[in-house]
């Protein structure tokens, strides 16, 4: 049985602000490979949730080497909470503030 994905606010800012610094770094090609990694790694976490690195109660997975995807699994519902995607250039300390 698959997985629902839910998107909570901070990952969706947090999404359009990762498609936002790859547009304006690189170009549209980029954002199109970064969606399509952002869509394969979700299909792969329906089916199979705990394929991430398990931080206390959350989850880690890399989606590409600058930005990582944190996510909750709420197992009695069969749900996958997106939590965050972290750009890894970023100062670490922020990413404590945000989970």
């Amino acid at each position: 049985m698959e997985y629902r994905i839910k998107w909570l606010d901070d990952a969706s800012i947090s999404y359009y602000q990762e498609i936002d610094f790859i547009y304006l770094k690189w170009n549209d090609k980029e954002v199109e490979k970064f969606v399509l990694l952002v869509d394969e790694n979700l299909k792969r976490l329906s089916i199979n949730p705990y394929v991430g690195v398990p931080i206390k109660s959350i989850f880690r997975i890399v989606i590409s080497k600058q930005t990582t995807l944190f996510y909750k699994v709420i197992e009695n519902e069969k749900r996958i909470d997106l939590l965050i995607f972290f750009n890894d250039l970023k100062n670490p300390e922020e990413l404590n503030k945000l989970l």
